[in-house]
């Protein structure tokens, strides 16, 4: 049986609380869901359901919408790739946030509640980040977090965030191969040398073989990176092809 949706382990008594009354629907709560976001991103733990309450919040009572607390929501939503968690919450955001940023301002002389340039940035580049993780380019999402100031500000407040994103590409890699090349594996985790050899073998457990351009990286077999051969078998009985062999001697009429 799959967890359910709604469930997270660390979640605090008094969100549960919330989340199971109409309080969730009460905009004085939004102060309560926003401090619930900066625990999560300081305790490295995770709380889609809560967020997604806090943005529907957002959504009723848009002057209370906090830039930090939803850039923040979209960057705990990239650590738990590939779940559709990131497109859950882009999908609550005010449609001008999603305009790009010229438009975006020119919605905003419009709409005196409407989010400003930079915010409206932060979310295309984080939307950048999430289509690039999507594509499982992970050496272009590197790249770009590493080439652009503006993600150093926005991923600050989230402890860890560049170790949980590992942890993420090294599950997708795990469910999809046997065995990769190292050079490969330390572009698309943006560990080299030492860091990424105990990255390899504490974290992931993997084994590494061979040096230099040869190196290669051992996935041990799971579930998931299993080759299993698959049986077609097709059920059809005689009399199939016997009104097949009619049809073929019929005359048009």
């Amino acid at each position: 049986m799959g967890v359910p949706f709604d469930y997270a382990p660390d979640r605090p008594e008094n969100i549960q609380q919330i989340l199971n009354s109409l309080e969730r629907y009460n905009p004085e709560t939004t102060t309560i869901f926003q401090e619930y976001v900066m625990q999560q991103c300081e305790n490295q733990t995770y709380d889609c359901y809560a967020n997604l309450a806090l943005l529907k919040l957002y959504q009723f009572n848009p002057h209370l919408l906090k830039d930090e607390a939803v850039t923040n929501i979209l960057l705990k939503s990239l650590t738990v790739f590939p779940s559709p968690d990131f497109s859950l919450c882009l999908a609550l955001l005010p449609p001008h946030i999603l305009l790009p940023p010229s438009k975006a301002s020119a919605a905003a002389s419009n709409n005196p509640v409407a989010g400003e340039a930079p915010f409206n940035e932060a979310v295309q580049k984080l939307t950048v980040l999430h289509r690039l993780l999507a594509g499982a380019q992970y050496s272009e999402f590197w790249s770009t977090l590493d080439g652009d100031d503006l993600y150093a500000d926005l991923v600050a407040d989230v402890a860890g965030f560049e170790e949980l994103m590992r942890v993420r590409i090294a599950v997708a890699v795990s469910q999809s191969v046997r065995q990769i090349s190292r050079s490969v594996l330390e572009s698309w985790l943006n560990l080299r040398a030492a860091p990424f050899d105990k990255f390899v073998k504490e974290v992931c457990g993997w084994g590494i073989e061979g040096e230099g351009k040869d190196a290669k990286v051992r996935v041990p077999l799971n579930k998931e990176n299993e080759a299993k051969g698959v049986v077609v078998r097709e059920n059809v009985k005689f009399e199939q092809f016997g009104r097949l062999v009619r049809r073929a001697y019929e005359q048009p009429a």
